[in-house]
């Protein structure tokens, strides 16, 4: 290839062409001796040969260094393959390897480090331009952690977030992880890896900032917001107002869901429990149930609750926002006392167990204002003569005025007196002075039986209002049904088919939101509706 040159200047010229760098040179000289072998390895040879040699000497010298090169170009595209993949790792999360010799401070940092510090490519840096990065704030976390790796009595591990910016005087946040290398109890080496967290980090004080405002916004609120985990029946969390609305603070009903469903009034709790697991199915769903205070009090609630969904679109977790609407359907208590003390001690009593009261001072003051009074329970101490004595049960019940009367007194030992009273028309009779723990029952109770009726009154407006809404042949099917018809002898009494009947049976059905014919007919009647007439061949049955 080039004769002008000696063996020795041949192999320096091949190992320095890049053609030839991975191909095994094996020099052949006759000269012999350890220097002469030193001077061929200098050159850039694999292997020297001495002559003369024989034929297989220099075949297996050249197998053997064939075999080293292939191990060795293996290896090479290993190492290269692996670096690649780390390099692609690296890239794919934003990671920047770096460098730190602890005995000279010099900084080995790619141009991804330099510019979370606000730098341009290829800018110089030294420990004095990476401590002037670090946020005033945080340069003393920084200065420790570093004092920490380099001592041998430690385990030689930094890992740090902090705030770094210079050159562009935009902040940011790394995270940087590396590991200090000891030889003979010295920090010899130190390599790491940083990655810019500003997002990550951001991103965790909006969350906090939104979760700041949720919670000052569940302790100023007076509705009880509340999150529960559906697939462990846990109560995770209540807001402060829980404890205003249900006498119990909060730590009381969470956890278990038994624990809060011990709170809901008995006839209310499988209801209750029923639209969670509504809400666990996916639907947004407003209830309202009762509960029932340590003090016996009854609360009406009117409960949203909600779906709360994770990343896959899974119902793992249900919200609600509580509030309490016993003051909406007639939780005003009306006492009437003619006694000032007596008087101010009934009305705070009741203010604490959550009632809205009004006082009377007489008989006379409350009989003139009662046109005027929305649903409530009147407490009635007939002890002294301006209460009139039973003359205000007696009124209620003439005038039919649905206000129930509870009536205190001192009955000397006649159990007639209480009889008197609920003949008059109270709902219950109470020995004076009455204690906390007969009264607010006693309050509650009437309290129960005021929205019973309400909710009766609802219900009936709502199924009036749907069948005012009918065609005038879906109410002529309706009173067929109700006077206990079947399709075909509902169709002959109208002259239509049996299939229309059935047409018009599903829509009346839609309309009064029934789900069963004994349903629709209970609605029906709920509105007051009556069969007109029997139909013909009707046998009397539903």
């Amino acid at each position: 290839m080039m004769p002008h040159l000696d063996g020795l200047a041949l192999a320096a010229e091949l190992r320095r062409d890049p053609r030839f760098a991975e191909v095994p040179i094996v020099l052949v000289s006759a000269r012999a001796g350890a220097e002469a072998r030193v001077e061929g390895l200098k050159a850039g040879a694999d292997d020297y040969l001495v002559k003369p040699f024989a034929a297989r000497e220099l075949l297996a010298q050249v197998d053997s260094n064939l075999a080293l090169a292939r191990l060795r170009r293996d290896a090479a595209e290993r190492v290269r393959r692996s670096e690649a993949r780390l390099q692609a790792a690296v890239d794919l999360v934003g990671l920047s390897p770096y460098g730190w010799d602890p005995a000279t401070g010099a900084l080995e940092w790619d141009d991804r480090l330099r510019a979370m510090w606000g730098l341009p490519p290829g800018a110089h840096v030294d420990a004095e331009v990476f401590l002037s990065g670090v946020h005033p704030e945080d340069r003393a976390r920084v200065e420790a952690a570093i004092a920490a790796c380099v001592d041998p009595r430690g385990d030689g591990i930094y890992h740090l977030e902090y705030r770094v910016g210079i050159g562009d005087g935009e902040e940011r946040w790394v995270s940087t992880h590396g590991r200090t290398f000891f030889e003979d109890g010295r920090a010899v080496g130190f390599v790491g890896a940083a990655l810019d967290i500003t997002g990550r980090k951001s991103a965790e004080e909006r969350l906090r900032a939104s979760e700041e405002r949720f919670r000052q916004f569940a302790e100023h609120s007076t509705g009880v917001l509340w999150i529960a985990d559906v697939e462990a029946m846990r109560l995770d969390y209540l807001s402060p107002a829980f404890e205003a609305v249900a006498g119990r603070p909060p730590e009381a009903a969470l956890g278990n869901l038994a624990r809060w469903a011990e709170t809901v009034h008995p006839d209310d709790r499988t209801g209750a429990l029923e639209a969670l697991e509504r809400v666990r199915q996916g639907e947004v769903v407003t209830q309202e149930y009762r509960i029932v205070r340590p003090d016996g009090a009854v609360r009406w609630i009117r409960d949203t609750c909600f779906p709360i969904r994770d990343e896959r679109g899974r119902v793992r977790q249900a919200g609600g926002i509580a509030q309490d609407v016993t003051k909406h359907a007639g939780s005003l208590v009306y006492v009437v006392d003619a006694d000032e003390d007596s008087r101010r001690c009934l009305s705070l009593l009741l203010r604490g167990a959550g009632y809205e009261v009004k006082a009377f001072a007489s008989a006379r003051a409350f009989l003139e204002a009662v046109t005027a009074l929305v649903p409530g329970c009147v407490v009635l101490d007939t002890r002294a003569p301006a209460a009139g004595g039973l003359a205000i049960p007696r009124t209620l019940k003439a005038r039919r005025v649905d206000l129930p009367v509870i009536v205190t007194g001192s009955s000397g030992g006649d159990v007639g007196t209480g009889v008197q009273a609920m003949k008059a028309g109270a709902v219950d009779w109470l020995e004076a002075p009455c204690e906390a723990e007969a009264l607010l029952p006693a309050v509650a109770s009437a309290m129960a039986g005021i929205r019973d009726t309400a909710e009766a009154d609802r219900a009936a407006e709502l199924a009036q209002a749907r069948v005012a809404a009918m065609s005038v042949r879906e109410r002529e099917v309706l009173d067929g049904l109700l006077a206990g018809g079947t399709s075909k002898t509902i169709a002959r009494d109208l002259g239509i088919s049996p299939r229309t009947v059935e047409n018009h049976r599903t829509h009346l059905m839609e309309r009064l939101g029934a789900r069963t014919l004994p349903e629709a007919v209970m609605m029906a009647a709920a509105a007051g509706l009556r069969p007109l007439r029997p139909t013909k061949g009707g046998d009397g049955r539903g």
